[in-house]
């Protein structure tokens, strides 16, 4: 009962991946009154640049029509003409309105919820043929809401065309003392006027709807707090996978690191507790690189290796500690050790041309200075 409690409590807002599933399901914020104020102000506009166009293409056709020679009618191929001529007119005048719908239809939807193709939105789903859950959304808010927003067109649009009617009533009038060709032009002009006018008042409708679609989509996709803990498990993992990953990738890390320490220089130890590898190529490296480091085990395993290779292992706690801390693994030493980092190679040169009867007595373990900012006690 308290599960059951807790679902009906969907009082969170939707998370980042809650919003994108629903967009993959085509699942968005969307305003239908948007996109037709869109599509009407567009149509009023052509209608205003084009419409002269549009009413002289017009009158040329019916001047065509009218003085049509019956004879003809009796001609198949002559009426073909006839009848060709007219629709590739008037196709041609109409495309550049139908252009630009088009174009407003594609755009208008990025006002709000932008572009989203979806095939699952597509798919067919048993809950719209329920006859419950249509009689359900018929008696809904969003229902309800539906039928107040075409009442408001209603009453706003009718409004808008009596105050037109009522402020270009002259202009109607007039037309009919006006030639035939002015007249045509005249009407379309005064039309194509009326028409924005029409169209800008349901703007009205499209700014109050704007908010509730947005209101109404995130309140659809609420969660409660079970639904984003759920979420957060199958998203980022249990906390125990997630520790079991991090010790893999520590365990590959190390795995990594220990294979670079072959090829070691010098391993500087604590003795015990910590141990860092160093590799200096003077002719391809400006600085020695610290290729391992590591304390108790990991340290142990460091020193295993370097003995089972033959590298240099040097106790000097100190700035073995002070490598460890300030050095992370791949990058050059402080510019601090520089000094204590070069004597300590030139020592393992030395104790190599000692051990290869180069030198006559063993060379004295070196002091190596650490400045304090890089000093690192126990």
């Amino acid at each position: 009962m308290a599960e059951q409690d807790t679902s009906q409590e969907k009082t969170e807002e939707p998370t980042p991946r809650k919003l994108e599933k629903a967009k993959e399901d085509g699942d968005i914020a969307r305003s239908k009154e948007l996109n037709t104020s869109a599509i009407l102000i567009v149509s009023a506009i052509c209608f205003l640049v084009f419409g002269r166009m549009m009413g002289t293409t017009m009158m040329r056709i019916m001047e065509f029509c009218f003085s049509f020679d019956p004879r003809a009618s009796w001609d198949v191929i002559v009426a073909g003409e006839y009848v060709s001529v007219v629709a590739g007119e008037a196709l041609l005048s109409i495309v550049p309105l139908f252009g630009f719908l088009l174009l407003a239809a594609l755009f208008a939807p990025i006002g709000l919820g932008g572009w989203n193709f979806s095939t699952k939105a597509l798919a067919p789903k048993g809950s719209r043929m329920n006859p419950l859950s249509g009689i359900k959304r018929m008696f809904s808010m969003n229902s309800l809401v539906e039928l107040l927003k075409g009442w408001g067109k209603v009453i706003v649009v009718a409004t808008a065309a009596i105050l037109v009617l009522i402020s270009l009533k002259n202009e109607f009038l007039s037309m009919v003392f006006q030639p035939t060709e002015s007249a045509i032009t005249h009407a379309v002009e005064v039309i194509a006027w009326s028409f924005l006018l029409l169209a800008a008042s349901t703007v009205l409708i499209a700014i109050v709807d704007i908010p509730f679609q947005i209101y109404s989509h995130t309140k659809k996709l609420r969660m409660t707090m079970q639904e984003i803990k759920e979420e957060y498990k199958n998203t980022e993992g249990k906390p125990e996978v997630k520790a079991k990953i991090k010790q893999l990738q520590r365990e590959m890390a190390n795995r990594r690191m220990m294979s670079d320490v072959p090829e070691a220089d010098v391993i500087i130890t604590n003795p015990t507790h910590y141990a860092v590898a160093l590799k200096y190529d003077p002719n391809a490296m400006p600085a020695p690189l610290m290729v391992a480091k590591g304390v108790d085990e990991v340290a142990f395993k460091i020193r295993e290796i370097g003995q089972e290779y033959d590298v240099p292992v040097l106790e000097m706690p100190a700035l073995a500690r002070s490598i460890y801390h300030h050095t992370r693994i791949g990058d050059e030493i402080p510019e601090g050790l520089y000094v204590a980092v070069a004597q300590v190679l030139a020592y393992i040169y030395q104790i190599d041309q000692w051990q290869k009867g180069n030198m006559k007595q063993r060379p004295p373990k070196p002091q190596t200075p650490i400045p304090d900012d890089l000093r690192a006690d126990e």
